[in-house]
Parts: structure tokens; sequence; C-alpha cells
């Protein structure tokens, strides 16, 4: 039996396969370390293969990809002056089969089944750890909170966070269908459940100013195209002037304070003033592409230690740019910096010239919820992980020439097909 090729790599006709696809991806991304390598294949299988059925589609002006990749090349290449050669050679390997298992999924995945994709895989990982879950015991702040089936109540946040967006954003931006606004509405009452239950600050208000930052988005769009700069320019120095007003009257220190934490972050600034001081050994090229966390080195043993993580595993500065410093310097800094903001800034000139781009207001949000959480967690510098993949897919299409397709939109990353089989 012959597939039509269109229904595994036309955005406009593979929805069926991207959506499963991009849940099976998610669902992988949250519990590798539970399935162990067979999962991780899975992924793999998903959207390699990809190549085989439409090589030239997926390639076709694949330099344009440069700065997306970067970051996993030079993880690749720290091999070469890593204090632990064989963990960053194989760390640095999986990142850059990652990244481009991503861009496959830019070229071929529209926005909307991206979403659907998202609500579907979030859903079934949620009900899994409700199912399978747990409460562990936080030695730092004395509190129990519910983990589900990870590690950490900031991951569990992570995917309550991310579920609570794509079903606003199949909702209120996508304006999807009757059954895919049922099954958003599901996805958002099941994610805002886990995200009260974990007691993860940094999601919570990650999450708030992200589905503000999309509604001030929207009603600057509804200005003409000519006004538009001058509305996000103000919307803009409206938030600066809110943030710096809440760090210094204590706002801050109130919001914290609810979810039980003081202006230390529980224990962050400390951990970021060992990052620091850790770059400051290696600052041009770092350690090595995870070479610090390593079992048996003497300093992840002690902060190990220092913060009761009895595994010896799964730990990390809580600030994306102090990790990419300590292990690829500030050439890797500078680097993933780059790609958050560009990401972020590309996506949002784009709309403000665009009539009506939902594709691009949905995936300028997905970055601006990394930006945010950036500077507190590490989520998009590994492979294998939910935020690597989104801020990886909102870049590539970024890159990607506007056409119209997408959700009546012009926002579909890929050119017309030829409507072969395999």
């Amino acid at each position: 039996m012959k597939i039509p090729k269109a229904l595994l790599v036309d955005p406009e006709r593979n929805g069926l396969y991207g959506a499963l696809a991009v849940a099976l991806s998610i669902f992988v991304f949250a519990y590798s370390t539970r399935f162990g390598q067979v999962s991780i294949l899975a992924y793999y299988a998903c959207w390699l293969p990809l190549l085989l059925v439409d090589r030239r589609l997926i390639l076709d002006h694949y330099w344009r990809f440069g700065w997306i990749a970067a970051f996993a090349l030079l993880a690749c290449l720290s091999t070469f002056w890593s204090a632990a050669p064989a963990v960053s050679a194989r760390a640095g390997l999986q990142l850059l089969s990652h990244v481009i298992c991503v861009l496959i999924a830019a070229r071929t995945v529209s926005v909307n089944t991206l979403c659907r994709g998202a609500v579907i895989g979030i859903g079934v990982v949620l009900a899994f750890s409700f199912v399978f879950g747990q409460y562990n015991y936080d030695p730092l702040d004395g509190t129990y909170s519910f983990v589900g089936a990870f590690s950490s109540k900031n991951q569990i946040g992570l995917f309550a966070s991310l579920g609570i967006y794509f079903a606003f954003s199949c909702l209120f931006i996508l304006r999807e269908h009757m059954v895919w606004r049922l099954l958003a509405l599901g996805c958002g009452l099941v994610s805002a459940i886990a995200l009260v239950k974990a007691q993860s600050a940094t999601s919570v208000l990650a999450i708030l100013v992200t589905l503000a930052v999309l509604i001030a988005l929207k009603v600057a769009l509804r200005f003409a195209p000519a006004t538009r700069k001058g509305a996000m320019a103000a919307a803009v120095m409206i938030a600066v002037g809110a943030a710096f007003a809440a760090a210094n009257l204590g706002a801050m220190d109130v919001v914290l304070g609810a979810f039980g934490k003081d202006s230390t972050l529980t224990g962050r600034t400390y951990l970021w003033s060992e990052g620091l001081a850790a770059a400051a050994n290696a600052p041009i090229f770092g350690v090595g592409y995870q070479a610090y966390w390593v079992q048996g080195f003497s300093e992840a043993e002690r902060l190990w230690a220092e913060f009761y993580i009895g595994s010896r595993s799964g730990f990390h500065f809580h600030n994306t740019y102090i990790a990419a410093a300590v292990e690829l310097g500030l050439v890797g800094l500078l680097l993933i910096a780059f790609l958050m903001v560009r990401t972020s800034l590309g996506l949002l000139s784009r709309l403000v010239g665009s009539r009506r781009d939902p594709a691009a207001v949905v995936a300028f949000g997905i970055a601006w919820m990394f930006l945010i959480r950036s500077f507190v967690e590490v989520d998009v510098i590994n492979p294998y992980v939910v935020g690597s993949f989104l801020l990886c897919y909102a870049a590539g299409f970024l890159t990607a020439p506007q056409r119209e397709g997408d959700a009546a939109c012009a926002a579909t990353p890929i050119p017309l097909l030829r409507h072969g089989a395999i």
C-alpha cells in the first residue's frame, strides 16, 4: 500500500500524523528517564524518517538554520577541551540530533498541529502523573509538594504551565473547532489543577506574565500596522516600569512569600554565585558541555550534598545563561542568548507588519515564556526536553518564508509539495 507523501510531510494535510508525533515526543520528553532508550528511539522514529520521505523539502535552504544549531555544534566541539570528554561527546551528539529532529518538525508541522499535539501530549503526561505520582518533601523550604511522576515540582510545573498556554492558544488565538476546544478545555483544567498542587512559583509567574503579554499583544494588533510600533513600544515601557516598581517596592517578595519562598528563591542566588565563580575559571569556552555536573567531580559533589540531591544527578544552576557560561563559556552564553532574543524579537517584528498571523502569535508566546523562565530555570540547552524542542521550533518557524495556508494565516514554514507517494 502506498501512502501519499503529503499525509506525512505536508502541514496542510498531515494533521493526524503531526499531532500524534508531537504528542509522543512530549511524552518522551517528560518520562524518558522512566522508560529509557526505547522512548528516545521512538522520538527519533517520529522525525528522522521524514528525511527519506522528501529529502529536498526538508533540506531546502538548510543554511537558514545555522544560528539555531550553532549552540549544539559548539557543544559537540567542546569534546576537544572538555574536562569530561566522553560525557561531552555523547551529550553534544544527542543535542545536535535533537535539534535536527526539531527543525524537521518545524518544516513539516503547522502551528495548529503543534498545538493539537501538545494538548494531547500534555494531557496524557499530567494524567500519568496523577495516576502514578507522589508528593515529595523539600528540605530547603520545609514543604511537601506534588511532583507527579517527575523528580521535581518545577518539572511538573513546566508541563502544567505549557498545558495552560496551549489550551489558551487553541481557544482564543487559533480558535479551533469544537472537538479541539473541548480537548483544550480539559487539558487546561487538568493543567491548572497540577500547577496549583505543584506550588511552583516559577511556573505560575511565567504563565501569568506570558498570558498577560499575549492579551496585550492581541489588543495592540487591533491597531493599524502604522501605529502598532508605538503601541507595542508603550506596552514594553509599561511592562519594564511595572517590573522595576515590583522589584523596588517589595511586590516580588510578597508574591514569593505566597509560595513559601524568600528573596533568595530558595537557594538560587547562592547557586548563581557558585556558577559565576565556576565560569570565571574557564571564561571563553567553559569546562565542556555537561562536563560540570559529573559524579566524582569535587565541586559537583559538594553542591549535590549541600542541596540534598541524593541521586547526584538532574541538578543545574537554575539560570540558563550561567549554566551556558559554565559549560561553554562566553561563546556559548552569547550563542544561546542570541537564539532566544532573536527568536522573540524576530517574531514580534513579524507581527508588527502583519495583518493577521495567529500562528506567529503562538510562536512568539512560546519564545517569550522560555525567555522569561531562562533567568531562573534551565529549560532549553539540554537534549530530549520540551523546552529546547519548543524554542527551536519557534526559531525554525521564524526562518521560514511566509505563505498563505496555516489556519488562514501567512505562517506555514515550507513550500508547496509534490503530491507523490512512498
